[in-house]
């Protein structure tokens, strides 16, 4: 297939064949095309050339309906979930069970315990308000969704993104529940370990184009895959540590900092130069405190300070004036004005750097943010491009510029590198260490324990919203860390 946006080439001839009843892993960096191919099969683009071929025969799927009525399912990684809907209207939106003109809410209901029920979660309430969900339960509802059709296939972007490890095994057991069925899956991911635990076969592309079609996981080495995802070898994927001087100032101070229902008397301190790192599992409460420290949350109890001087409680204007910036965790949403052009979304925070007389000098704005995307690597460098065509490692870029341009000395990174592939991934970590070289002091929250213990020199253990243990990096291991975690949630 091959298909084209204003003459921009997204797919340049990509090749894909999917049996029933396997997993099929597509691998490629952000930009690789996997969107477009998605889109593609699920009625969503239309392909400029090539041949769809569904059961042996040729097919066009001009509509997603017409998807749907093939058998073909997707599970888009920006949940597509009506939050003001219960989980049962949700799952039957727009094929809704109905006689005479009205639907027939029982056994909705009774359809949707039982999809529920197939996917390890029968104790969510059919008529429990999808608003009140947490992002993985929202992942089951849409998931439900998917198998409330007669489908033989089931496309899945990113979809343990937003999981913890026992939810993530939970999918896998979905999964393989749908495999043996003989339901055929294309599974998306940026996380190399689970294509060995979930993995059939591989499609890596790259540019646009398949660069292997069909490997077999087991034959099939990772660096293998990373060379034909990159073009190149990905080594020391965490660049070492640079050693923080004795003499280094506090720069943050967190003393007793507690959210009543939520966390509670957390405390801990970071040097100029020095990374903090949170680990735990999704639910833990570590989203919650990086949300507070920067006055998005207001404490109920506790002491945030920043060079010395208390921060108002909060207060999110007082935070980012002190040099705070926080880079959360939900970035399309809650970080960038998607719509706007990168120099709007670099020099948001600074607006009043660049205002004269009431207006903003958009050629000073678009030089600093020039200078930004030299020193960032950003691509494309064009600052008049829409923060919704970049790929999610340079979406993450686009954040970290905000605060430099800011002048910020406390960066708080909320799973920094989500939904971000393996290259890109390298870069970010490359940037952190130099960010922190640089003097800032840096919190890392990540669900990845690994990546948490790879960029932090001190390791904060969060359970059900307690700072279990504080203790250097280098004397902690992943399984020291659920370790830690399983004992903290059973006492």
């Amino acid at each position: 297939m091959t298909k084209s946006f204003a003459g921009v080439h997204a797919l340049r001839g990509v090749d894909l064949q999917v049996l029933p009843g396997e997993v099929h892993c597509v691998l490629g960096q952000n930009g690789a095309g996997k969107s477009t191919l998605i889109k593609t099969l699920a009625g969503v683009h239309r392909p400029d050339s090539g041949e769809i071929s569904w059961l042996g025969e040729p097919v066009e799927i001009p509509t997603p309906e017409a998807a749907i009525e093939l058998g073909i399912a997707t599970m888009y990684q920006e949940l597509d979930v009506v939050d003001g809907l219960t989980i049962a209207e949700n799952i039957f939106l727009g094929h809704e069970l109905a006689r005479g003109g009205f639907t027939k809410r029982s056994e909705a209901a009774k359809q949707t315990r039982e999809l529920l029920r197939r996917l390890g979660h029968e104790g969510l309430s059919p008529h429990a308000e999808v608003g009140s969900l947490s992002a993985a339960n929202k992942q089951i509802v849409s998931m439900a969704r998917a198998l409330s059709h007669d489908i033989k296939l089931i496309i899945m972007d990113e979809p343990s993104a937003v999981l913890d490890g026992e939810e993530v095994k939970n999918l896998f057991h979905v999964v393989r529940e749908l495999t043996s069925a003989g339901i055929a899956v294309i599974y998306i991911t940026h996380r190399l370990e689970e294509i060995r635990q979930i993995g059939d076969r591989i499609t890596v592309l790259k540019d646009g184009r398949s660069m292997a079609s069909g490997l077999s996981v087991a034959d099939t080495p990772t660096p293998d895959l990373i060379r034909l995802m990159t073009g190149r070898s990905v080594e020391n994927v965490f660049p070492p540590a640079v050693p923080v001087p004795d003499d280094a100032p506090t720069v943050l101070e967190v003393e007793g900092l507690s959210v009543a229902g939520v966390f509670e008397d957390v405390s801990f301190s970071v040097r100029a130069g020095e990374v903090i790192g949170l680990a735990g599992l999704v639910g833990s409460g570590r989203s919650e405190i990086l949300e507070t420290v920067y006055g998005a949350r207001r404490s109920t109890s506790g002491s945030v300070k920043v060079a010395g001087k208390q921060l108002r409680r909060g207060s999110v204007v007082h935070a980012v004036a002190a040099g705070i910036g926080l880079s959360p965790e939900e970035r399309k949403s809650q970080g960038l004005v998607l719509d706007e052009p990168i120099y709007v979304n670099v020099t948001l925070s600074s607006m009043s750097r660049f205002a004269k007389a009431g207006f903003l000098n958009e050629r000073a704005e678009r030089k600093v943010t020039s200078e930004q995307i030299d020193a960032l690597e950003l691509r494309p460098a064009d600052p008049d491009r829409p923060a919704m065509t970049l790929s999610g490692g340079n979406q993450q870029k686009i954040l970290l510029a905000r605060w430099l341009v800011h002048g910020t000395r406390v960066l708080l990174l909320d799973e920094p590198t989500r939904g971000v592939d393996v290259g890109a991934r390298a870069e970010i970590y490359a940037l952190i260490r130099r960010l922190a070289a640089a003097g800032n002091a840096v919190v890392i929250v990540s669900s990845e324990i690994e990546e948490v213990l790879g960029l932090a020199d001190t390791v904060l253990v969060v359970s059900d919203g307690r700072v279990l243990r504080t203790l250097p990096a280098s004397q902690i291991d992943e399984h020291g860390v659920l370790d830690l975690v399983m004992k903290g949630n059973a006492a």
